[in-house]
């Protein structure tokens, strides 16, 4: 027949296929961009444990302040000073500014040192009063070690203390310090859980784990507004 044109359904067919994949594939990196921050999230949530009393470092033979530092006494009248495991567990990896130098005298509560963490920051008051005899050097080449070993290679500075029995009358032994810290973490949750409806709500779910127990790090999350809240409640004027 003439002005007859065949047409295979099949070959039309093709097209969209064709056009249907071509949409595919130009769709699916779009959904992994989209989708890989939560991703991320969940395996940075899933990759860390609670933080609960038991999984906290408290050796004996240690005095333990209420601002998170620790004292021992060591050989020939030399004591040294450390951040406790608590806080560490509390931030994460941090850097350490020191800002004393042997030789230098300080009193109990005068500013050492200074946390940061991706300019985040803590200040940090020394739990005795008397001369620094020494400042930790590995901790600039490795920071790392505050948190892997913050009891042994990751202490801070080494002091010659004024009057070492005053300054460590209201300190707190190991079986003393599990109990303190407990609290600590119960202080910690209602801050966190205040924090974040503050200043970070949809941090919520990698901060909290399922039934409400805090991840290791919480603070590593919150912004630097809450770090300078956490200072103000749980270190300063604290020795």
């Amino acid at each position: 027949m003439e002005g007859f044109s065949y047409t295979n359904i099949y070959d039309t067919k093709g097209i969209e296929y064709l056009v249907i994949i071509a949409f595919l594939i130009l769709i699916i990196p779009f959904w992994r961009a989209l989708n890989r921050p939560l991703k991320v999230k969940e395996a940075y949530r899933e990759a860390l444990g609670a933080l609960t009393p038991e999984v906290l470092r408290i050796p004996q033979g240690f005095h333990y302040f209420r601002n998170h530092l620790w004292t021992n006494m060591k050989k020939a009248g030399q004591a040294r000073i450390g951040l406790n495991d608590l806080l560490l567990q509390i931030t994460g990896e941090i850097e350490l500014h020191n800002f004393r130098k042997p030789g230098e005298r300080v009193k109990k509560g005068d500013l050492i040192a200074e946390v940061n963490q991706g300019g985040k920051h803590l200040k940090i008051s020394s739990p005795i009063s008397g001369e620094v005899t020494g400042v930790n050097k590995r901790l600039r080449e490795n920071p790392g070690v505050l948190l892997d070993d913050p009891y042994g290679k990751g202490w801070i500075y080494s002091m010659k203390p004024d009057d070492w029995d005053k300054d460590t009358e209201l300190s707190l032994p190991a079986d003393k310090a599990k109990d303190w810290s407990e609290e600590e973490l119960s202080r910690l949750k209602d801050f966190v859980a205040g924090s974040l409806s503050k200043y970070s709500p949809e941090e919520s779910k990698i901060v909290l784990q399922e039934g409400g127990e805090l991840v290791q790090y919480p603070l590593s999350t919150l912004p630097g507004e809450a770090w300078t809240d956490f200072e103000g409640l749980f270190l300063k004027d604290k020795v």
